[in-house]
């Protein structure tokens, strides 16, 4: 793989985890969990178990926590062992809404990318 390829390869997992770590503050934003029920409730913003593994979801939570967005406890259960239970603090609430009105701009510039394209489109259309 070439340097330029690697580069490419680098940037989107970075984006890719930067996205991860934007869905679970929006998660914990709802209501605080624990890493599986996270991991199932990733699945409608496109992130599927099979498509990342347990140990990467419990390591950008880690990194979360370092970052102080979240934080988290172990809890005890009847039906089976402890977990660490996840919340978001109040920074990353901070955190979630400046990420929350970055991906609103590009949603903007995006449809408005759509438009332009559908315009130049129809019109290509016509003339063939």
């Amino acid at each position: 793989m070439g340097r330029h390829n690697q580069d490419k390869s680098h940037g989107h997992h970075k984006k890719r985890e930067k996205f991860l770590e934007v869905c679970l503050l929006c998660l914990l934003f709802e209501e605080s969990s624990h890493g599986y029920r996270l991991m199932e409730k990733l699945q409608p913003f496109g992130i599927y178990a099979d498509e990342i593994d347990i140990g990467s979801l419990y390591r950008t939570l880690r990194k979360l926590e370092e970052k102080e967005w979240v934080v988290s406890v172990w809890e005890g259960s009847d039906q089976g062992p402890k977990r660490r239970n996840y919340s978001i603090t109040k920074e990353g609430k901070g955190i979630l809404k400046e990420h929350m009105a970055h991906i609103k701009r590009r949603i903007h510039s995006m449809e408005a990318l759509l438009r332009a394209y559908e315009r130049i489109d129809t019109r290509a259309d016509e003339n063939d």
